[in-house]
């Protein structure tokens, strides 16, 4: 069985800094591409940035890129995201994502196949 398990998530004030990680169990996804979507109150569930198995291949927002930094470990078949310069809007529930086909750091949420449940990212002003 599958299971994406986020830690990290708190309360921090505007300019602040978090990060999250994620561990995944059951399978290995070296090869193929693992990210993380956030979702704010009353909005849809957006791509925040995903990586694929080499630092060349990542993608970000545009919202978060030269904010956040994703990362990986494939030995240890982990995902994380540091998260600077926070800001009020950045507040939502953050998900780590997987994908096991796609080979390619992909924004829309339909490749991904299994997602963690979830962490409260909350940014006072």
């Amino acid at each position: 069985q599958v299971q994406l398990v986020e830690s990290g998530g708190g309360l921090v004030q505007a300019g602040g800094s978090l990060r999250l990680s994620c561990a995944a169990s059951g399978r290995s996804f070296s090869n193929y591409a693992m990210g993380w979507f956030r979702q704010a109150p009353g909005k849809e569930r957006e791509f925040v940035a995903a990586i694929v198995w080499s630092a060349g291949n990542i993608y970000y927002a545009d919202s978060v890129k030269g904010r956040f930094t994703i990362a990986r470990d494939n030995a240890k078949n982990t995902v994380s995201l540091q998260m600077n310069s926070l800001k009020p809007e950045d507040t939502a529930v953050y998900y780590c994502t997987a994908s096991s086909y796609t080979r390619w750091p992909n924004p829309d949420p339909a490749i991904y196949d299994y997602w963690g449940q979830g962490t409260q990212v909350t940014v006072s002003a």
